[in-house]
């Protein structure tokens, strides 16, 4: 059994994270751990309740790595890099759930994030854990980089075009709609009950920090610098994504080549599922399928896809993620 430890575990994320490692054979949960919240993790998380029992403790990095062989770091970005150093010099594998490690140029995080990037010299080097695009780099790891929840819908929709030259680089319009959970579990006014029901409205407009990820990834998936306009939507739903991606055409190209094109590209991948019909966040929910089709129109290609931002978006992709590191099927715990 691998011995699991799970940090910031008060979380959406971390609770879906501790579902999906209870039904994982080849896991044992052996500590989870909060900075302030001293409580039973099942009062914290009342589902829980009969299935997992383990307190939340404030654990350095030496005490975590006496319990576990991986950890699985849930804490917001820069706690996060003031953390990872620590655990991986304990001796464990690290699964970072934040941005901290995900941008290769500590000017460009410290642009976006504002903050100084305290752990520079890992950036660049450490593996960006989409598995559709770089499942061979993976194993054997000692850090991954978890990847946002925006980004993933926007890169495994647009991976493919790019990759195959199909769509201009520039240009490219991401108008992305997520669920209420993409905002966290801590209090914020625009989240509340009675500010965000029955209202959607655009955030982050030209501002949103998972503009550089994008463009970085798919700059690497095409060999060619992409650039993107990215506008994300607060959507009064609990959880899910769903971009609509408007792209240039390099040349002609019909509906038929393009779905073909990206059946190819997700051959043997299976959690990407290229579909005919227009996808629905209510298909992918609580599943780590990200679901993706396209459509030719007025000479224009539109990409639409959907996953859902707690499962895919990060928790389901960092288990597939430990399973790669570790050599297991990467679908082992997430098909049910």
């Amino acid at each position: 059994m691998m011995r699991v430890a799970i940090q910031g575990a008060t979380g959406y994320t971390a609770y879906e994270l501790i579902r999906i490692l209870l039904r994982h054979p080849q896991v044992e949960i052996t500590a989870v751990t909060s900075r302030s919240d001293r409580r039973r993790l099942d009062a914290v998380h009342p589902a829980l309740a009969g299935r997992i029992d383990l307190e939340l403790e404030d654990l350095t990095a030496t005490a975590i790595a006496e319990r576990a062989d991986l950890c699985f770091c849930c804490l917001p970005h820069v706690a996060s890099m003031e953390s990872v150093p620590a655990l991986l010099t304990a001796g464990l594998d690290v699964i970072d759930l934040s941005a901290d490690y995900r941008l290769t140029d500590p000017g460009v995080y410290e642009r976006w994030y504002g903050h100084v990037h305290t752990d520079p010299t890992r950036l660049g080097s450490t593996v960006y854990g989409l598995p559709e695009l770089f499942a061979d780099q993976i194993p054997g790891q000692k850090l991954i980089a978890n990847p946002g929840c925006y980004t993933s819908t926007s890169i495994l929709a647009l991976a493919p075009l790019l990759a195959g030259g199909f769509v201009e680089p520039t240009g490219i319009i991401i108008d992305a709609k997520s669920g209420v959970s993409g905002a966290g579990r801590s209090p914020k006014q625009n989240i509340l009950y009675a500010e965000c029901n029955e209202s959607i409205s655009a955030y982050a407009v030209g501002s949103h920090r998972h503009t550089p990820e994008i463009e970085q990834v798919l700059s690497t998936a095409s060999g060619k610098e992409v650039d993107v306009l990215f506008t994300p939507h607060l959507t009064p739903m609990d959880r899910g994504i769903l971009a609509t991606i408007y792209a240039t055409p390099t040349k002609p190209v019909t509906q038929d080549v393009l779905l073909a094109a990206m059946r190819e590209f997700y051959e043997g991948k299976p959690f990407v599922r290229v579909i005919e019909s227009l996808p629905r966040t209510k298909d992918v929910a609580h599943t780590n399928y990200c679901d993706v089709t396209v459509r030719v129109v007025e000479g224009r290609v539109i990409v639409l896809a959907t996953l859902d931002n707690l499962i895919k978006g990060a928790a389901g992709v960092a288990v597939q993620n430990m399973n790669l590191m570790r050599g297991i099927d990467e679908t082992t715990a997430l098909i049910v």
